[in-house]
């Protein structure tokens, strides 16, 4: 084999051999909370919850990241394949209106085996893939007929910001990409009779602060490309943790003013953008941001 090449770093560890990938992981699967989750987009939380499984470790390095550490491979307890498949099981006895997989792509062999396993034992609930769309075609393609609805962010269109507050200069057309099998997956969205989507794309953008413009441009190349294809979700809630360095980065060391994120609002709105979550209220607080316990796990 050549390593591991299941994200766009193509970082070739030898993951199967107990190394550690770029993403911080090897092969074997490790969880941080596996939980019903209220906090999602009503179509995906509705009133049950969605049942929320965090994977340790991420294939970007965002300097602000809401799940640092997580993402940094801090925090994680390994489970087998078949221990996956039983928490999918459970979530689905617990009510979630969804298997909700957060930040999975570099587990996507595994998880397709675990979701192999809880379909035959009965899982039949939507699957949700929710992602920084930092995503490879080629792997997502292996998710066709497995996940119903893709959670992508978009989180830059200038390659500088992606580069400076995520080590990823070439994200903003790998995301393009990747939004464009998800949404070739997926078709229109669809949504049951409780109003839980089941198929379909919803396509966040967390707005940071002095980044105005870029949202902007954003929602617009998002609009034109997709109209009414996808869901946006635009978000007020980022929250500069105790992570962030803010010697380097004191620009970001301050929460989104309310009139940053009404003026991009109101632009989508202008464009014509009918299909969009939007937050009201304080939503930038750290109290929104999961108790990594191993819940569920």
């Amino acid at each position: 084999m050549n390593g591991c090449m299941l994200c766009p770093r193509q970082c070739q560890i030898k993951r199967e051999e107990g190394k550690r990938g770029f993403c911080g992981e090897s092969d074997l699967v490790r969880l941080s909370r596996a939980a019903l989750h209220m906090w999602e987009e009503l179509c995906i939380s509705g009133t049950n919850g969605s049942g929320a499984v965090f994977f340790s470790g991420c294939t970007l390095r965002c300097v602000y990241c809401q799940n640092f550490h997580i993402a940094n491979s801090e925090v994680g307890k390994t489970v087998s394949v078949e221990r996956l498949s039983e928490i999918f099981l459970e979530l689905q006895e617990q009510g979630a209106n969804n298997i909700n997989l957060v930040t999975p792509t570099h587990f996507v062999p595994q998880i397709i085996a675990a979701l192999d396993q809880a379909r035959k034992k009965g899982l039949n609930l939507p699957i949700v893939y929710n992602t920084s769309g930092y995503e490879k075609v080629e792997t997502l393609r292996r998710l066709n007929g497995y996940v119903d609805v893709y959670l992508p962010d978009f989180k830059y269109l200038d390659p500088e910001h992606a580069k400076k507050y995520s080590g990823a200069e070439d994200y903003p057309e790998v995301a393009k990409d990747a939004l464009e099998e998800m949404v070739r997956q997926t078709g229109n969205p669809v949504f049951n009779d409780v109003g839980i989507m089941t198929k379909g794309v919803i396509v966040r953008h967390l707005l940071l602060p002095g980044c105005l413009r870029d949202a902007r441009r954003i929602v617009k190349y998002l609009y034109e490309t997709y109209g009414d294809q996808i869901y946006m979700s635009l978000m007020n809630q980022y929250t500069p943790l105790d992570t962030l360095n803010r010697e380097k980065y004191p620009e970001l060391a301050k929460k989104v003013t309310k009139k940053a994120y009404d003026v991009l609002v109101d632009y989508a709105i202008d464009l014509g953008v009918e299909q969009a979550f939007i937050q009201e209220g304080e939503t930038a607080k750290e109290s929104f941001i999961p108790d990594f316990s191993y819940e569920g796990v």
